[in-house]
């Protein structure tokens, strides 16, 4: 048999091999047998040396033509198969967009933090800025500066967690008032600040106490600041968290860090010029007064020149107050269902 018919024998049956695979791995197989090294054009190409000189480029340019039929053969089969396999993956994986989609649920801040997300917005438009500091306190900023040595029975109001004699977790914000008084500069104006944060305190967990609870504490020193300045705030805070109609009454009381101090209540209902006073219900809310000589002389400050007043309230109490819940830990239970009333 020449060559030529070789070569002619060869495409007829190479052709017929990638005209009925179906799988990709086979034509490779193929290709691989037929064009490789050891493949069976090479083969023949081999044998030409045993041919006549003038039969030579007739021969080898037959066998070339061959070959590049092959390969266009090839690489056509090789896109058809390539083109099937994309469209049976994509049958396989297509999506039915007629069928309902997944419902994700947004989000939404804890109950606690969104009381004291409104008590700053609030605070802020009064011109107050906000001030933070370390929970893990000394004892210097939490109670000595505050107007309560070491030696001093109002400590026993507050069970403390002690780290080191001089180190604890902090039982109150108003350490970070401490600190922003050192810093500021009163030349500049008047000190207004809230002081939002955690505090910590060894009591046993009930319904209405927690170790752990927030607060958020208030500060303004100026000159010529009074009780009245005190009032018109803390009413102003009361009735944008509970309503227009509500109102506030002061009641005689003591901390260590003001003089004179006050217990702030909150009418639970609505009071108008109508209500008498029999009627009202009143509800403890937070603690207030104006700030003690000798806070502010620690501080650095000249009681002779400045005044103010301090309030501190308890976002969890205000909490359960607006939304009526009975017991302060289902704030810290994470029970979706439970939070996610407050949407």
């Amino acid at each position: 048999m020449s060559l030529q018919d070789r070569l002619n024998e060869l495409k007829a049956t190479v052709l017929t091999q990638i005209n009925t695979t179906d799988h990709l791995d086979h034509l490779n197989e193929i290709r691989v047998n037929t064009l490789g090294k050891k493949g069976p054009i090479t083969e023949v190409l081999r044998g030409m040396k045993d041919i006549s000189a003038e039969e030579r480029p007739v021969i080898g340019a037959f066998a070339n033509e061959i070959r590049d039929l092959l390969k266009d053969a090839l690489e056509l089969k090789k896109a058809e198969l390539e083109n099937l396999a994309l469209n049976a993956q994509l049958a396989a994986e297509k999506i039915d967009v007629s069928l309902p989609g997944t419902d994700f649920e947004p989000g939404h801040a804890h109950v606690i933090q969104q009381i004291i997300e409104q008590l700053e917005n609030q605070f802020l438009g009064m011109g107050y800025q906000i001030a933070e500091g370390p929970e893990v306190e000394e004892d210097k900023y939490n109670f000595e500066m505050m107007n309560l040595p070491k030696d001093h029975p109002a400590r026993d109001m507050q069970d403390t967690f002690y780290i080191t004699p001089e180190i604890l977790m902090r039982t109150q914000t108003s350490p970070v008032q401490a600190r922003t008084m050192e810093k500021h500069d009163f030349t500049q104006g008047a000190l207004k600040m809230i002081s939002p944060g955690r505090v910590y305190r060894r009591d046993t967990d009930d319904a209405t106490h927690s170790h752990q609870f927030h607060q958020v504490e208030g500060l303004v020193i100026d000159k010529h600041i009074t009780m009245a300045d005190l009032k018109g705030t803390l009413l102003k805070v009361a009735q944008e968290l509970f309503g227009e109609k509500h109102q506030i009454r002061l009641r005689p009381s003591y901390f260590p860090f003001t003089e004179p101090s006050v217990e702030v209540d909150v009418s639970w209902n609505d009071v108008d010029e109508n209500t008498k006073p029999e009627d009202i219900e009143w509800i403890e809310v937070l603690g207030a007064g104006m700030v003690h000589p000798n806070v502010l002389k620690m501080a650095g400050v000249d009681p002779e020149v400045y005044g103010g007043f301090a309030f501190g309230l308890g976002p969890d109490r205000f909490a359960m107050l607006k939304y009526g819940v009975d017991d302060i830990r289902n704030f810290y239970l994470n029970d979706v269902r439970f939070l996610s009333q407050f949407k």
